[in-house]
């Protein structure tokens, strides 16, 4: 059914960049997709009011050309005239209204555009007994339907649009010159004359600008999509898979998501999309692969990216939270007696993480150390396996991320400044200090 829709729908797709080729089936380019976007009809609808802008922007920045022309007249001989400084004002958009054609493309119509064009003629006509040049200025009032029927297709690797298929009906175009003193035969000339003009290249200028804000604003997310996915030396290489697919309800694109680091590409040929993971009941969806995340990680851990130091009051809660016996001698008199005691903490092994309809969990071997004021040697160190389960919510326009463990194992332990050292199990927040003092 038709709706509303802005020409932001051409472009939003783009927010997934540039890559080297597309597979011409989508369906033989799952296996090789590390993203997916899903943009479902009501998104679409939402998005309506940026369509008036981008079409007020394509009316307003068009550069109309000059136009000559020339025609003979009984008794009047050669007429000669020309358009200049073609001008538009008083612009204003109706509606928009759109439809998904499967397998096909997108229909949209923009009703009910008004424009005054504004400019000047060059004209001179003569014959053997008089010869005659003027100049005058003109407005044109006018009533436009704007039709463009876009094709989503690959453009060097991302989501391009085809506006081609772009077309004008012109419901009103009334020519006034100005004081309206001159001859009828005049007049009419011009009207025929600037119809052909409006008719021909306007129709032009506008469809090629439409086109330019298309790609400005493609570029313009796509620009903002890598650089949200790059970091120093990490960054996403984003770019389709295969040509978007349309269906009634929803447009769907497929990027590859490859990581790259320290001049590394990673390889995603297991992925498990199908496009029954995703529904329809929300506005825009992304798939993830598992495969595009762990390479994500595995970068992030070798160039040092998982650390944290925790000292003050959050490390004195934290070490007196939950612990089985009583805490070591040289451990507490590190936490009470120095002024800033600190914990380190760091990934000790490449992170690894699956994803199921329940959530993702994330599986890392963590070490950590305890550093007291004053002394190079920690106080404490420890290694620990831990599963860490991660769920996603959606609060007030944000995407929240919670962590819950559901698993601490410890196993290893040392106090380095009294030779010691432990090889105890133990879970959740114990830190290996059990039976500390029986290894």
């Amino acid at each position: 059914m038709p709706g509303k829709v802005p020409l932001l729908l051409l472009s939003l797709l783009s927010w997934f960049g540039t890559s080297h080729c597309c597979l011409q089936d989508p369906a033989s380019a799952y296996r090789f997709t590390g993203a997916v976007c899903r943009l479902t009809y009501p998104a679409a609808v939402v998005l309506n009011e940026k369509t008036t802008k981008v079409i007020e922007a394509a009316f307003q920045h068009a550069r109309y050309p000059s136009m000559k022309g020339e025609k003979s007249l009984l008794f009047i001989g050669k007429v000669m005239y020309g358009l200049d400084n073609l001008e538009i004002h008083n612009l204003s958009i109706g509606q928009s209204a759109f439809e998904l054609h499967p397998g096909e493309g997108i229909a949209m119509e923009i009703s009910n555009v008004s424009a005054v064009f504004k400019g000047s003629i060059q004209y001179g006509y003569g014959s053997w007994l008089v010869n005659f040049g003027h100049s005058v200025d003109f407005e044109i009032d006018s009533q436009i339907d704007l039709g463009i029927n876009p094709k989503l297709y690959c453009g060097d690797g991302k989501v391009a649009a085809d506006t081609a298929d772009c077309y004008l009906n012109f419901h009103k175009l009334r020519l006034h010159l100005q004081g309206d003193k001159e001859p009828n035969w005049l007049k009419k000339l011009f009207t025929d004359f600037i119809t052909l003009t409006v008719k021909l290249v306007i129709k032009g200028q506008i469809c090629k600008e439409i086109n330019k804000a298309a790609n400005i604003l493609a570029d313009f997310i796509q620009d903002t999509a890598e650089q949200f996915l790059t970091d120093g030396d990490i960054s996403v290489d984003i770019g389709i898979a295969a040509a978007p697919v349309i269906t009634a309800n929803y447009i769907e694109s497929y990027h590859k998501g490859l990581t790259k680091y320290n001049n590394k590409v990673a390889v995603i040929n297991e992925s498990v999309f199908q496009p029954s993971h995703l529904t329809e009941d929300r506005m825009i969806y992304f798939w993830i692969s598992d495969q595009f995340l762990n390479p994500m990680l595995k970068a992030a851990h070798q160039d040092g990216r998982f650390q944290l130091n925790v000292s003050g009051e959050e490390l004195t809660t934290l070490l007196r939270t939950n612990l089985s016996t009583a805490m070591p001698e040289l451990i507490r008199k590190c936490l009470l007696d120095s002024a800033s005691p600190e914990l380190r903490l760091w990934s000790s092994s490449v992170p690894h993480l699956n994803s199921s309809t329940s959530g993702t969990t994330v599986w890392v071997q963590a070490s950590g150390q305890l550093h007291c004021e004053g002394q190079g040697t920690p106080v404490l160190f420890f290694q620990t396996d831990m599963a860490v389960d991660i769920t996603t919510s959606y609060v007030n326009k944000k995407v929240l991320l919670q962590g819950h463990p559901t698993e601490i194992s410890a196993f290893r332990a040392e106090l380095p400044l009294q030779d010691q050292q432990s090889c105890c199990q133990t879970t959740r927040q114990t830190l290996c200090f059990k039976n500390f003092n029986h290894c």
